[in-house]
Order: C-alpha cells, then structure tokens, then sequence
C-alpha cells in the first residue's frame, strides 16, 4: 500500500483527500504545519507528497509553500510533490515545477485528474524504486565478487557478465577442464586468467596459447615439444606448452583448429597427463589445468567428423558462454573509459556513438577503436568523428586533410610496441601509408608485423 502525506492547515481539506484516496487503496496521512509534515516525511516510508502553499492565517504570499517545498527536497531529492495552490498563486506553483514539483492544483482541484496524476506518480516511483533496487543489488553483487575472487582488472557493469565471471569464479577451484565459448574479441583469454588466478594452481604459471595462430603441423611441436631434426628447421630441441605450463594453468585458444592428431595426443594428456615430444620415445608426465576457448561450432564439427566427441565432453565439463559486447551495452561505455589513456576524455557524443555501433568485433573492436581516437583526437577529447565507425566518417578520411605530426607517429609506433602493422590499424593507415611517414621523418620501426 502506497503512503500520501497531505500537508494542509484546512482539516477538512486532509479529510476529503483521505476519503479520495482510500478509494484507490492509498493510505493518507495528514499535517497541518510544514514542522509537523516535515517530522513525518522523517521517519520515511512515504510514497507522495501533496503540500499546500500556505499555512498561517492571513497569509497568501505562497512563501511558506516554497519554503516547505525546498526543505522536502533537502530531504527526500527524488519524492513526488503536488502543490494545492489557489489561482492567485499559479505563476508560484509553475516555478516550483521547474525547480523540480511534480505537478500542480487548483483550489477546488478536479477529483479525476488528482487520483490519475497521483496513480501515475506512484507508478513511476514503484518502477524507479525497483530500478534503484536492483542497480544496487547488482552493484553490491559486484562488489561482493570483487572482494571474494581475484577478476584481474575485468571492467563490465552487465549482468550477463556477472552471471559468466560469477560461473567461472567458482568452478576455478575444481580441478576440472573448463570450456570458454564466445565470439572473437570477446574477452574468452581474459576470463581463463580469472579460472586461473582463482584455481588451487594459482601459483603456478599460466601459458596461452592459440591454436588458430599456427600451421597444422607445428601445433603439435608447440603443445608437446620437438626433439631435434623431429621436423624440417627443428635445429635443437625444445619444450612445448604442457611442459611450460606444468603445475599451472594452460590455456587452448582456438581448440577448434587442433589437427586430429592434435586432438587425440590432447586427449590421452588430459585423461593420463602423459605424452611424448614429436621424435621422442621418452614419456613425459605433467600436472597442468587445461582451459580451452573457441569461437566454433564445436558440436557442427563432431557433426561433420572433424572434432572428437571424446576430446569434446573431456574439455566441456564446465562451458562458460560469453556474450558478444552487442548483448550487453552496459559494459560499453565503462570498458571505453578504461582503454582511454590517461589524461584524454570521451565526449558526450562520442559514448553515444560506442552505443550505437554494433561491435562485431567485440571488446578487440572496442579497444582499438579508443586506441585509434587517442591517437588522433585533438585537446585530449575523443570526438565521435575520432572514433571512426561506420556511422561517421572514417579516420583515414580525416588523415587526407592533416598529415599526422611525428609526435603521433611515435606515440602510435611506442604503443604498438613498434609493431608497424598494429600501429597503422591504430591509426587507420595501411602499412605502406605508415612506412611512407616513417619514412619522411627518419623513423625506423622494431618490428614489421
């Protein structure tokens, strides 16, 4: 039941206005001085306030309504407040609806219109209320995990996010292989570092390594290690991952790409933690939590023969799925201000247009877009043109009228760790665009790609 505090010297204006509202199943109570209406709103619990504008006799100034109506918003910011103002007093009443009143009424007031804006009134504080509530929750949820489990930096307000890292902080301390599912960019590494961080082998290392970065026939060299002259350049010896990884945490990105041969080594690890060196007879035995990540169609490919079905519920004990970016436009904008480097400033427009775009390639996507716009943007403020996505014009465009200063291109080169391909993506150029400045300022890149 909703709560009204009438706040009106006239008796007989605090009795009509409870009889009105019982009729709607509202709870009335009354004042008459704005000390007593005040002590009342105190002890908390009211939904509306309906105040009269003056209550000594002899008084039609208003001053005291305004008064009372300010001292209420001291108190209480966001409660409702309808005015009973008599037509002398309107222009009063409009104002104080600019300052923040709900609404206002003539003496006599119309009985239909009162009871609807009062319904509308509450309804819209019951639907904000519940909004706040569960803002809170989540926020305290948030806090609560934040406290309890390592989550290595990890920025999301999301509560589809919440649901993933919650899952994967607590499977993190069964020793049990965990399968991370997700589109490309959306953060699948980040999250195994989480299971790690958070696993009984915690102290041990943690080793990536993705499979879909590598031809089919050094995989298994670099998951297993290769003996020398176990294949063409295999000049000496070394180890693979699984021997790197032993006491720790080893992470398969891209497991989809595994060759079958890859796949059927992997699982005789995981079901003895054994396995040879390519060109080795010698058995090697090793402790190591397997995390694995892909982006694929693991059960299309069981389907069509080119993924085991073994090796398949062996690494799916545990899936955590992750979201795209697109399915929780919460985090966008707090992931953005975290890429921003320090000392630059994300216009208004700009977070608009993050919003707006659809991020097909995730949180990558994200990050390089803000990567990009600092680097280019002018007074420290990315502008929505800085961030060049399709919806406005690209930064490339923008370069064909300023030529980037040295101080950019070394900015970009320094933060690409003079990786020239990163670099250009960052600033929208193609590598023989950047070489060419590189070039006419005497720069000389660390790295090609």
């Amino acid at each position: 039941m909703s709560n009204i505090l009438v706040i009106d010297d006239n008796r007989a204006v605090a009795t009509a206005l409870d009889i009105l509202f019982h009729l709607d199943g509202w709870r009335t109570l009354a004042a008459s001085s704005p000390v007593e209406g005040l002590a009342l709103l105190a002890r908390g619990g009211i939904d509306l306030v309906v105040q009269d504008m003056n209550f000594s006799a002899d008084t039609t100034s208003g001053e005291e309504g305004i008064a009372l109506f300010r001292r209420i918003r001291d108190i209480e910011p966001d409660m409702p407040v309808i005015l009973l103002t008599a037509w002398t007093h309107l222009e009063q009443a409009v104002g104080l609806v600019k300052l923040g009143a709900a609404d206002y009424m003539a003496k006599p007031w119309d009985d239909r219109k009162l009871v609807a804006t009062v319904r509308n009134l509450l309804e819209l504080g019951d639907a904000t209320r519940r909004a706040v509530r569960l803002e809170r929750a989540a926020s305290g949820a948030r806090g609560a995990l934040a406290r309890e489990f390592d989550l290595r930096g990890l920025v999301f307000e999301s509560a589809a996010m919440e649901r993933c890292v919650r899952l994967a902080c607590q499977v993190a301390r069964a020793d049990v292989p965990v399968l991370i599912t997700g589109p490309n960019g959306s953060g699948k590494e980040r999250i195994a570092e989480i299971v790690h961080a958070n696993s009984r082998v915690k102290g041990g290392p943690f080793v990536a390594v993705n499979c879909g970065a590598l031809p089919g026939e050094l995989i298994e060299a670099e998951l297993f290690g290769a003996e020398a002259g176990a294949y063409t350049g295999a000049g000496k010896a070394r180890e693979g991952r699984f021997e790197a990884a032993d006491g720790g945490t080893l992470l398969l990105d891209e497991i989809g790409n595994l060759s079958a041969s890859g796949q059927m080594k992997l699982l005789r690890v995981l079901e003895t933690g054994k396995f040879e060196r390519l060109g080795s007879n010698r058995t090697r035995e090793v402790k190591v939590r397997v995390v694995s990540a892909t982006n694929a169609d693991l059960h299309g490919m069981i389907r069509a023969g080119t993924f085991r079905e073994d090796l398949f519920y062996r690494l799916n004990v545990i899936e955590v799925a992750l979201p795209s970016l697109a399915e929780r436009p919460e985090d966008i904008v707090p992931l953005a201000r975290h890429f921003v480097p320090d000392g630059v400033r994300l216009a208004p427009a700009a977070e608009d247009a993050l919003r707006a775009h659809p991020w097909p390639g995730n949180v990558r996507e994200l990050r390089n877009a803000i990567t990009r716009a600092g680097l280019l943007c002018r007074d420290a403020l990315i502008q929505a043109l800085d961030l060049g996505l399709p919806s406005t014009p690209r930064p490339i465009e923008r370069e064909t009228q300023r030529e980037p200063t040295r101080e950019e291109l070394e900015r970009a080169l320094q933060a690409a760790g003079g990786v020239v391909a990163e670099a250009a993506a960052a600033m929208g150029l193609s590598r023989q665009a950047l070489y060419r400045r590189l070039e006419k300022f005497g720069l000389a890149p660390r790295r090609e790609a």
